[in-house]
């Protein structure tokens, strides 16, 4: 600003004094000032630009506004991911471009994408991602007129200290690379996964089938057919084989049933707040006589996205790198989800709910709802090994924080040590909830691991 405002004062002394010179000199000096106000338009942004903290407030309560649509729309937790990448992207993408001398584009990293426009007028990169979040958010979403009510309770806020020239500028230019993503992104095989068959009941006893109490069709049977972001191919990643079904009291397959029934059995108070705590079923159906209710939550997906918030507040994240840190997290949740559904649609692993009523105890219920989708690999295995390895990364290992992603759900804060040791916690609650054997949250967390490392020495950033 200072240096602002001393050239705005060099300029108009050239002009009282030009008053004073002769014609040739007067036109020398006209051609000097032009250019010295060229540089300091240039450099006009200064007098408006508002501080990182400032602007990484709104960059956070616009993901955390996507994140409540995504709540109240439903979306089961893969579809979820991929809601919260392309804005994350988008807004990364311009974002970085207020400091490219230490920050790198992630086109030519990702699958399909190319780079994207660059601005042509005077412009203010944060209202732009904010903008560009807005605009590839309520593409992805159902409810449109809930998700726009953010932006404009907050509009005067958000644009304070603007020059309505730079806010139009900023929206056109969000437009212009929002219409670059949207169009990456309808080529990810998402529009043609909608049009697929359901899947089909296998009556065998060691195939899925759907659960109690709404037996619900199977989720997204196709998901391994979206294109994947980083990764090779769905099968990339691949885990172990499951072990067989049997109901030979000495297999492993029934060892391991065994243990999810008398774990669940026995459950300690902490136990079950663990499981309760990473629960994030995205739909939970309560019947009570004809009456029936459903509670809307987080998914698991979006829990992580909010420990990305939680620990750019803590770090002190500028812009940049709290943008930074929610396009790489969801691209680790993205192509976790993506590799974990293609073992979920391959082995179709029966659940321990539907094995226990049927062959132990007719009246065991776990103590949380089963999702309706294959049971092999567990999903909240590997995407929050993945999630966590990535936020390891950019924050570091032994970084604590107290999660409070389940207040507004009405659950407890959890504190931490570290993203691994959270990400730990999250696998283990699947048997503790009883929807998930030990096989698959093991096998899931090795699988994260792999995709978690492979995305993080993939994607570069970070100038070195």
């Amino acid at each position: 600003k200072k240096i602002f405002h001393l050239l705005k004062t060099q300029i108009s002394i050239f002009f009282q004094n030009e008053l004073f010179l002769h014609s040739k000199k007067r036109r020398m000096k006209r051609k000097f000032i032009i250019v010295l106000f060229i540089v300091v338009s240039s450099c006009s942004n200064l007098e408006y630009d508002k501080s990182n903290v400032e602007n990484s407030k709104w960059i956070h309560l616009a993901i955390k506004n996507l994140t409540d649509v995504i709540v109240y729309d439903i979306f089961s937790p893969p579809v979820a991911s991929r809601v919260y990448t392309y804005p994350s992207i988008a807004a990364y993408e311009i974002i970085r471009l207020k400091d490219t001398v230490n920050y790198l584009s992630l086109s030519s990293q990702l699958k399909g994408l190319n780079s994207i426009p660059k601005p042509q007028e005077n412009i203010d990169f944060n209202i732009a991602a904010i903008e560009a979040i807005r605009i590839i958010g309520k593409k992805l979403i159902f409810s449109e007129d809930r998700y726009e009510k953010f932006f404009e309770i907050n509009y005067d806020e958000i644009h304070k200290n603007i020059p309505n020239k730079i806010i139009r500028n900023s929206k056109k230019y969000a437009r212009e690379v929002s219409d670059h993503i949207i169009e990456w992104s309808s080529k990810d095989n998402y529009a043609q996964t909608r049009t697929f068959p359901k899947y089909t009941i296998i009556n065998e006893p060691d195939f899925w089938k759907p659960t109690p109490p709404d037996y619900m069709d199977g989720i997204e049977p196709h998901w391994n057919k979206i294109r994947t972001m980083v990764i090779d191919s769905c099968s990339q990643f691949s885990a172990k084989d499951p072990y067989p079904f049997s109901l030979d009291k000495k297999s492993e397959f029934y060892k391991q049933l065994i243990e999810v029934y008398d774990i669940t059995n026995n459950l300690s108070d902490e136990q079950v707040e663990i499981a309760k705590f990473w629960d994030c079923n995205p739909y939970v159906s309560h019947h009570k006589g004809h009456a029936m209710f459903a509670t809307k939550k987080i998914t698991p997906g979006g829990h992580w996205i909010n420990i990305c918030r939680i620990a750019a507040e803590k770090a002190n994240s500028n812009d940049i790198e709290s943008l930074r840190t929610y396009s790489l997290v969801s691209i680790s949740l993205f192509d976790a989800f993506i590799s974990c559904w293609d073992d979920k649609w391959k082995t179709i692993v029966v659940r321990p709910e539907t094995v226990i009523n049927e062959y132990i105890d007719e009246d065991w219920l776990p103590l949380l709802q089963t999702p309706p989708f294959p049971e092999y690999t567990s999903g909240h295995s590997v995407i929050s090994r993945s999630a966590a390895i990535m936020l390891t990364e950019i924050y570091g290992d032994n970084f604590q924080f107290d999660d409070t992603s389940e207040l507004e759900f009405g659950l407890p804060v959890r504190s931490y040590n570290s993203f691994i040791q959270a990400s730990e916690e999250a696998a283990i609650s699947r048997l503790y909830g009883g929807i998930h054997y030990e096989m698959a949250i093991t096998n899931g967390v090795s699988q994260g691991e792999k995709i978690g490392e492979f995305i993080t020495n993939k994607l570069t950033t970070l100038k070195k």
